[in-house]
């Protein structure tokens, strides 16, 4: 294969057979189960980069269990992380903690487009008599349950619409060969397209269990503040960075008191 075919074909690896395709990625009749509960503040300090800031006042968390049964390139999955709600210079968003999740191509995309921290496990949201229940299993092992009661009321749609439409950020990182950080920056990436289809919220309670690879539950749940049920179509918007850890200088620029090298 010559050089050009390679720059040419070069998207994602591996290079002839693609873990996944190139977007846009649209997701059909998205579901969510997203319960809010308070933390213990130190806790939740600890774990959110700078420049994000956290209302430690406040000190909350979002659960998610998301069912995704048509999404372009990606298929039929689910997946269940946690979400802080944060600020960055006074923009309210959501800082994706964690995700985990039981398709290999969102996995690879997941982390290589955006940042996603995304890891292997087994989450399931699903519907029992009267009532929606999640689950996230890592290995044999059961980590996390949430359980809410099925569309008792519905919920305020201008709510749900402007919470949907909140930036999201992420911490992009991507080693360099020999093992340094090569990529290490703060993202942002928003839903577009969103076509909201229901909402609704309940009663719900949520339990979980530590674990050494999926530490869920070091983010202790102290009380539940509420919890909502989603149904949308949605475009997965592609990111932008707005924080470079390793701050290098762009391409071609001159640091401040450095002068140009005139050949």
């Amino acid at each position: 294969m010559r050089e050009i075919d390679v720059k040419q074909r070069a998207f994602a690896m591996p290079l002839t057979n693609p873990a996944y395709p190139p977007g846009p990625y649209r997701f059909v009749d998205r579901e969510y189960l997203i319960i809010t509960y308070r933390t213990d503040p130190a806790k939740l300090q600890a774990v959110v980069p700078e420049p994000l800031e956290v209302d430690v006042r406040e000190a909350l968390v979002k659960y998610e269990f998301i069912r995704m049964p048509d999404s372009n390139g990606f298929g039929d999955y689910t997946e269940s992380g946690q979400v802080i709600p944060v600020s960055f210079r006074g923009r309210k968003g959501g800082y994706t903690h964690c995700m985990f999740l039981n398709d290999e191509g969102p996995i690879a995309g997941g982390r290589e487009l955006w940042g996603f921290p995304k890891k292997l496990a087994q989450p399931t949201l699903r519907t029992e008599i009267d009532t929606l229940i999640g689950t996230l299993d890592y290995g044999p092992l059961r980590v996390a349950t949430g359980t809410m009661g099925y569309k008792h009321r519905a919920a305020d749609p201008s709510k749900i619409k402007a919470a949907l439409n909140e930036p999201n950020f992420l911490l992009k990182i991507i080693p360099h060969v020999d093992g340094s950080p090569r990529i290490c920056e703060l993202v942002e990436y928003h839903l577009e397209d969103i076509v909201l289809k229901g909402a609704w919220t309940g009663p719900a309670a949520l339990a979980l269990t530590p674990h050494a690879l999926a530490p869920v539950a070091d983010l202790p749940v102290l009380e539940i503040v509420s919890a909502v049920h989603i149904r949308a179509d949605l475009t997965l918007g592609l990111g932008t960075v707005l924080h470079d850890y390793l701050q290098r200088p762009a391409r071609g620029s001159i640091r401040a008191g450095e002068k140009a090298l005139v050949l």
